[in-house]
């Protein structure tokens, strides 16, 4: 009888034994099947979210207007904006049209393929194929650094200034956008601004 019960103990303990073992290797192969799903699962979301985050970054027609204290505007549009992913503040634009609306002075309107506005301060930098025009007079360069602020604008490479009088060539204008009033420079004291007549 002792026998019997001794035995009937030992496989009990064996058969729980066996059972325990079965039970957590089944255990940590769901638990690491399941991790393996949910970091799959999370990279996923992590993916969507970020193309997501990026297409909401990208959008069309776009047009952001400011005045400063005196009642000057600035009004710029674009086909195409996109913010920067490090600077939230800052907008990447493509094919631009601005306009600086002056209370005591003309308007200036100004052209060109890309911009970068930040939204904070109204800094705008024109680049590639930039044109700016303000009653005759036409000005042409690869980059124009405008400041609604200081209401100063910054123009460089391969500048043009034009009117119906003279075709001058240089390679940096700076305007003061309410008097007109421009300074003009090369980045080579040798070289001289190149002037001609239209007459």
């Amino acid at each position: 009888m002792k026998k019997k019960t001794f035995k009937k103990i030992i496989l009990i303990f064996l058969l729980i034994l066996i059972v325990s073992i079965y039970l957590k290797k089944f255990i940590e192969k769901e638990s690491t099947t399941s991790n393996k799903n949910s970091r799959e699962i999370l990279q996923i979301e992590k993916e969507n979210s970020s193309f997501n985050l990026n297409n909401s970054n990208i959008f069309s027609d776009v047009e952001y207007f400011s005045q400063d204290l005196k009642g000057n505007k600035f009004i710029i549009r674009a086909k195409k904006g996109e913010i920067d992913n490090e600077e939230t503040n800052v907008i990447f634009l493509t094919n631009v049209n601005a306009r600086i609306e002056l209370i005591n002075s003309n308007n200036i309107h100004i052209k060109s393929d890309y911009a970068k506005y930040n939204i904070d301060n109204f800094d705008t930098i024109f680049s590639k194929n930039v044109t700016a025009n303000y009653l005759d007079n036409m000005i042409t360069s690869e980059y124009i650094d405008f400041s609604i602020v200081k209401n100063i604008m910054n123009i460089n490479d391969n500048v043009i200034y034009s009117n119906n009088d003279i075709k001058m060539y240089a390679d940096t204008i700076k305007m003061n956008v309410l008097t007109k009033d421009i300074n003009i420079f090369m980045y080579e004291k040798n070289n001289k601004v190149k002037i001609k007549s239209n007459n």
